[in-house]
């Protein structure tokens, strides 16, 4: 018997979940995912279940530079960036089943009129430093570089291509002026400092409060790797930071004397949270209010860690400065999905995008939520890997949990025409399975409401794993001749499990769930009807045909996405290649100097105490010759025995370590910088011949 676990979390009024906003320079790939819609969704979906008081807000996120960097790369305007973003994004998770309440954009009129006021009532109460400094700006382009408008040398951990507001390697967060050696992005020039006025939310005044707040009063609840994040914030000291900045797309300063300048991307939309909520509020006809601004209301920030000191300290400092909000109950930030072995990376299109998936996997949603899930990156980075997404889908998901709804659902059609068994005397071993099962909704709600999606889903699959050693200890197949009336509560039992199984896996598996209560016709089941009843469906209830829950995923389908990175690998190592620059002009006169000419290698050894040398014996066509290259530590000499090569044999003899050298072999590099030989790929091509 499983131990119930004490659900830990008060039981507030009312929930507000949000979504980190998606940045509308890109569509969704799976490190999104992970980190933070899949366990929003699950958490919310959980909660619905409950019959809880919930709005789940997202949208778009709309300004910033990284949209503007965007709209000049692909020569069109911001508008249209995050138009075509926006609909990329918004109808991905449409097709993946991320249920938002509300899914709203930055760049929408109730957004722009709640930041403006939000920041007016900042102004107006005196919270904001005004303060001229100087900034870093880009003569010819005639503009200040903001954020990641330009690139430099991170004075951290030295990484050469550190952005002006984040270094992507350390994660450390910066302003532009603590590059070292900056270069605009835009023209590649070196910037020079110029003055411009702006306004500073005075962090430091927050200090004290954000220590007690997070350190002390939520040391326990909150994830260690988001205290951690914090202290080191904290210990450092907290600055005064911008909430503006000189930029011609955004949201206008909406005071006197702040012409040219916007509201900083990361001061405007955590407040799309709130307008989000407004939008979602004036739809369904209710109060937007109670949702941010009553102490009876739980909030919670999912977002990856990447924004941890935005959602820990900088947009908590803003709320408690305005005074009406409620701050959040926790921001269990995950932390980050690499991809095959490397970080996933948007510019260099190392990601599973979610809108090439649906299209690629089509009806298979939840085997992908499932193998994130599993593979969560709650306490540490993980890795996806498309093999392991494969046996996750056909070694978990389709052997376990549809192995054991496939058994039901064909043993009750065939044993009862489809009608669930009235149930006769129950033993020692089904009242123990049927009091298991009512424990796990308390077990897997726990997991969940400590944010613990991996654990909560590994409790789910061990209900799919009760069942299928409750039928294998069983044998109902074998016992329907000699006790058809023991037959009937074994097939009763199993049929309520499978029941729970159609509640209980709808926040992981929603489109599996909805299939499932299909097939059992069984859609009024509520999240703790499981614990509170064995009789989920009942005697003489009709269920339907059994239908494949999950498809085996073939090798085919998998090589295939290994493929298309392979490709990408090979675009970037071309993309990254360093060309050298064209030497000074060479006369035909020069060139017919040269005697280039096929050979063979026939003989290779290593040079005595050289590392780098292979001493050859080469077929000219002319003659055999003995020819020293710097190889070594590319090739073996058993490797280029037999090799067809370029030699240009009229070069001077030369000595090396006493070993006279009578040519060169011609050798150029790889993408990787390994030496490769350069001959002629056509057979027939004799020793001697020239090459002209």
């Amino acid at each position: 018997m499983l131990s119930i676990l004490k659900i830990m979390t008060a039981n507030p009024k009312r929930y507000t979940i949000t979504a980190a906003l998606p940045y509308t320079n890109g569509p969704i790939h799976i490190g999104h995912l992970a980190g933070v819609y899949v366990p929003s969704d699950i958490y919310t979906r959980y909660l619905r279940l409950q019959g809880k008081d919930v709005v789940f807000i997202c949208g778009s996120d709309e300004h910033g530079v990284a949209i503007s960097m965007k709209a000049k790369k692909e020569g069109i305007t911001p508008q249209q960036v995050i138009d075509k973003y926006d609909s990329i994004i918004r109808q991905s998770f449409i097709d993946f089943g991320i249920s938002f309440d509300n899914y709203s954009r930055t760049s929408s009129k109730v957004h722009h009129d709640t930041a403006s006021d939000f920041f007016r009532n900042l102004y107006d109460k005196g919270d904001f430093i005004e303060e001229v400094t100087e900034q870093l700006y880009d003569a010819k382009a005639d503009q200040f570089l903001a954020d990641r408008f330009v690139i430099g040398t991170c004075p951290k951990c030295e990484n050469p291509e550190a952005y002006g507001d984040q270094c992507e390697r350390c994660g450390s967060t910066l302003n532009a002026t603590d590059l070292i050696n900056p270069k605009s992005t835009i023209t590649g020039e070196t910037p020079i400092l110029k003055s411009t006025k702006h306004w500073f939310l005075p962090l430091d005044r927050y200090q004290d409060f954000l220590r007690k707040w997070i350190l002390i009063d939520h040391a326990r609840d909150w994830k260690t790797n988001v205290l951690g994040q914090v202290k080191s914030w904290l210990d450092d000291g907290l600055k005064p930071r911008a909430v503006t900045r000189d930029l011609d797309w955004g949201i206008d300063v909406p005071v006197a004397g702040a012409e040219g300048k916007k509201l900083y991307v990361w001061f405007d939309a955590p407040i799309g949270y709130i307008s989000s909520t407004k939008e979602w509020a004036t739809r369904e006809g209710k109060k937007w209010e109670p949702y941010w601004k009553d102490s009876e209301t739980k909030l919670v920030h999912f977002i990856g860690k990447d924004n941890i000191v935005f959602h820990c300290i900088i947009f908590p400092a803003m709320l408690k400065a305005e005074g009406s909000y409620i701050l959040p109950d926790n921001v269990p930030a995950n932390e980050f999905l690499n991809l095959e072995g490397n970080k996933l990376s948007t510019s260099k299109n190392w990601a599973v995008w979610l809108h090439e998936y649906l299209i690629d996997f089509p009806n298979k949603q939840d085997a992908l939520r499932y193998a994130l899930t599993a593979n969560a990156p709650e306490t540490k980075d993980n890795d996806f890997t498309w093999k392991d997404f494969q046996a996750r889908n056909n070694n978990e998901l389709a052997a376990v949990f549809g192995n054991f709804i496939n058994r039901v659902v064909v043993l009750t059609n065939k044993y009862y025409n489809g009608i669930v068994s009235s149930p006769n005397e129950f033993s020692e071993v089904d009242n123990q399975t049927l009091a298991e099962l009512k424990a796990y909704p308390a077990v897997i709600g726990s997991s969940i409401e400590r944010y613990r999606f991996r654990e909560a889903l590994g409790e789910l699959m061990n209900v799919a794993r009760l069942g299928n050693k409750y039928l294998a200890d069983e044998e109902p197949w074998k016992m329907i001749k000699t006790n058809p009336e023991r037959v009937q509560t074994q097939m009763y039992v199993a049929m309520q499990i499978a029941a729970a199984l159609s509640v209980l896996s709808e926040p992981f598996l929603p489109f599996t769930a909805a299939k499932l209560k299909t097939i059992l016709k069984a859609n009024n089941l509520k999240w703790n009807t499981v614990s509170e009843t064995s009789d989920l469906l009942q005697a003489s209830h009709q269920i339907g045909d059994a239908e494949i829950l999950f498809a085996q995923i073939e090798d085919a389908e998998i090589q295939n996405q290994i493929d298309k990175l392979e490709t990408t690998k090979k675009t970037n190592l071309m993309d990254t290649m360093i060309v050298e620059s064209q030497k000074a002009t060479s006369t035909f006169e020069d060139f017919t100097k040269l005697d280039l000419r096929v050979g063979t290698i026939l003989e290779a050894e290593k040079m005595p105490k050289a590392n780098k040398l292979l001493v050859l014996k080469v077929d000219t066509g002319m003659d055999v010759r003995t020819i020293v290259s710097g190889i070594a530590e590319n090739f073996s000499p058993e490797e280029v025995i037999g090799k067809k090569v370029t030699v240009l044999v009229n070069l001077a003899p030369r000595a090396l370590r006493g070993v006279e050298s009578q040519g060169m072999i011609l050798m150029t590099t790889d993408t990787q910088g390994k030496l490769v030989f350069v001959n002629p790929d056509s057979d027939g091509v004799n020793n001697g011949s020239l090459i002209s």
